[in-house]
């Protein structure tokens, strides 16, 4: 009999949910997808994760991952082909506190950037203006470097471009004008990599009983 499988419950779009995919399909641990719709999540990953968001990952054990870096550092610890992991103390240090302030600085202005109409007294262009300051430090980074973390891309590139394509693609125009190429270079190989392509396949809406596709797919390659 074949070993039970990981559920993911997952939401294409979500930037959360994005680096969760990505570092599964990287490590390349198989999972039952069960793709969802915000507005309809199904009660069973409510049950597995009252919080209500995305990426859940249920465990054959029954152990629950529910947030997304966990998830990612589940999977590559798992397996790590690519050495996404591979980083100096000291650069994993780094790496930690760079997406900690992508979620907790970046993130709020990029919601009150792209969504200013549900927060009150929220001004788009101030909150634009505080995510390309942040944008603007990773320029500093990556003005003379491909990744992040030189010149091989970590587990930290996968972890905060989902949420800079987010910010990128709220107003194209502006963002192209930007004096970022480091960032904008890195933006568009990130965008232009076949691991993002395959993570960003659409799958149907799942409803309790309905078939549950493998992710990665068996022709992942």
């Amino acid at each position: 009999m074949d070993a039970p499988l990981p559920i993911l419950y997952s939401f294409r779009r979500c930037p959360y949910a994005m680096r969760a995919r990505m570092a599964l399909f990287s490590a390349g641990i198989p999972c039952r997808l069960r793709e969802v719709v915000l507005r309809d999540k199904p009660a069973e990953m409510l049950k597995a994760s009252p919080k209500g968001t995305v990426p859940v990952l249920v465990l054959p054990d029954g152990k629950v991952v529910e947030e997304s870096f966990d998830v990612m550092r589940w999977a590559l610890g798992q397996r790590d082909p690519e050495g996404l992991m591979a980083l100096s103390p000291g650069e994993r240090e780094e790496a930690e506190a760079l997406i900690a302030e992508t979620e907790e600085e970046f993130k709020p202005h990029l919601d009150r950037y792209k969504y200013a109409n549900r927060y009150d007294g929220a001004e788009p262009e101030e909150h634009r203006e505080a995510g390309l300051a942040f944008l603007q430090r990773l320029e500093a980074r990556l003005g003379d470097q491909p990744f992040l973390f030189g010149a091989k891309k970590s587990y930290a590139d996968i972890a905060v471009a989902p949420f800079v394509r987010q910010f990128a693609f709220v107003d194209k125009a502006w963002f192209g004008e930007q004096s970022l190429p480091g960032v904008q270079r890195w933006l568009e190989n990130f965008l232009s990599s076949a691991l993002f392509a395959a993570v960003m396949k659409k799958y149907p809406q799942w409803k309790s009983g309905d078939p549950e596709p493998l992710f990665p797919p068996e022709d992942r390659a």
